[in-house]
């Protein structure tokens, strides 16, 4: 990464804002954290910036409020998990900005930690309004972006602050721009890169930058049905991005191009709703009944993708193969994510739900990366320029 990180400026006795993201799962009941991992994946920066005596204060935020207060959707639960793990108190702010905000941050010490309330309580936040940029900016001296997984948007906090203090990456920002810009310059082959969830539009960008550097392509999920459609497969009432159908014969046609190959599933699982009391069966993919939902990849699909994946020294994956949030719909993704660490390759995971399940089948140590970002990190690998990377200073 070209851009210079917490190293190369000096914090101690500093105010140190780092821009982290605490966005967490909570349980809607209890308010309790379901899965810590992004707080844990910022710990590296939060623990070196207390080791040079920086005063820390952290600038997260929580849900989708739509700029308006939301008491469940306040930071304070983010701040007892951090300090609980940091075994040091972690004081909270009623407001992110403001008197009660700057008398707290006036109060600091060096090795001291504050979590300031909410950004996206202030409809300014998502606006990237300057004037709130400069309302935060005058609570720090230095600013560090930690929160890859917001980074695509050009945010008051991600963007607009970078323009009033010196600005520069944390460690994790750096880990996934390292991490997942290898996968374009430099993997290890073969490259395989499996990819499901529901939507073709979501990975055109990505699937269109990768496809020339990737040996195999796996395609999964609700996906899967538009590739399906356009090699004249039916595909019963599954839904399918009419839009994207020539997309697919293009991404497919490209893959012959680039001597890449892409496979579809050879079978699938179907039901006649997506329900937690519906159970499926399977078909191969020239007998999907017309009233039926393809909703999982079958078991020779499995097992196709498994020996494919075994050949694999890269694997990337984004997206999971069925609609995995309903358990008898989920074996296909849950018998692939299982086999990720039994791999003799480099295994790296795009964030959002893929990574929500590696943490659940509690995997996320045994696989090489797993990346903080969904949407981010289809950007970045989609080619795209990242706002809140292309702020911060360059290396000299």
């Amino acid at each position: 990464m070209n851009k210079m990180t917490v190293r190369d400026v000096e914090v101690a006795g500093k105010r140190v804002l780092v821009r982290v993201d605490f966005n967490v799962p909570l349980d809607p009941a209890t308010s309790a954290i379901t899965d810590d991992s992004r707080i844990r994946a910022s710990l590296p920066t939060v623990k070196y910036l207390l080791e040079h005596n920086a005063k820390v204060i952290l600038l997260s935020h929580l849900g989708r409020p739509k700029g308006k207060v939301v008491d469940g959707m306040r930071l304070a639960p983010i701040s007892r998990r951090l300090a609980e793990i940091l075994g040091k108190k972690v004081n909270t702010t009623p407001d992110c900005i403001g008197p009660e905000a700057e008398k707290a941050v006036a109060a600091l010490k060096p090795g001291d930690v504050l979590m300031l309330e909410n950004l996206r309580f202030h409809p300014e936040e998502e606006k990237g309004d300057e004037g709130f940029a400069r309302a935060l900016a005058c609570l720090g001296d230095v600013y560090v972006n930690d929160a890859f997984g917001t980074s695509h948007r050009a945010h008051a906090s991600m963007y607009g602050i970078t323009r009033y203090l010196p600005s520069v990456a944390g460690f994790l920002l750096e880990k996934e721009i390292d991490t997942l810009g290898g996968l374009l310059e430099s993997p290890e082959r073969p490259f395989v890169a499996l990819f499901g969830g529901a939507k073709v539009s979501d990975k055109v960008a990505v699937l269109k930058n990768i496809m020339d550097k990737v040996d195999l392509l796996l395609i999964g999920g609700g996906m899967a049905a538009t590739f399906l459609k356009a090699k004249s497969f039916g595909v019963g009432m599954s839904q399918v991005e009419a839009e994207a159908i020539s997309t697919a014969s293009e991404l497919m046609q490209a893959a012959e191009k680039n001597n890449s190959r892409l496979l579809l599933p050879l079978d699938v699982m179907v039901a006649d709703e997506i329900d937690i009391s519906v159970l499926g069966k399977i078909v191969t993919i020239d007998k999907v009944p017309s009233d039926m939902i393809i909703v999982d990849i079958g078991p020779a699909t499995i097992e196709l993708f498994s020996q494919e994946l075994k050949k694999a020294r890269t694997v990337f994956w984004n997206g999971p193969m069925g609609v995995e949030e309903i358990p008898q719909f989920a074996g296909g993704t849950h018998e692939l994510v299982k086999l990720l660490p039994q791999l003799q390759a480099r295994t790296i995971v795009g964030g959002g739900s893929t990574a929500e399940v590696i943490t659940a089948l509690g995997l996320e140590d045994k696989v090489t990366f797993v990346s903080t970002g969904g949407g981010a990190s289809l950007e970045f690998l989609g080619g795209k320029d990242l706002p809140g990377v292309v702020a911060l200073r360059d290396k000299i």
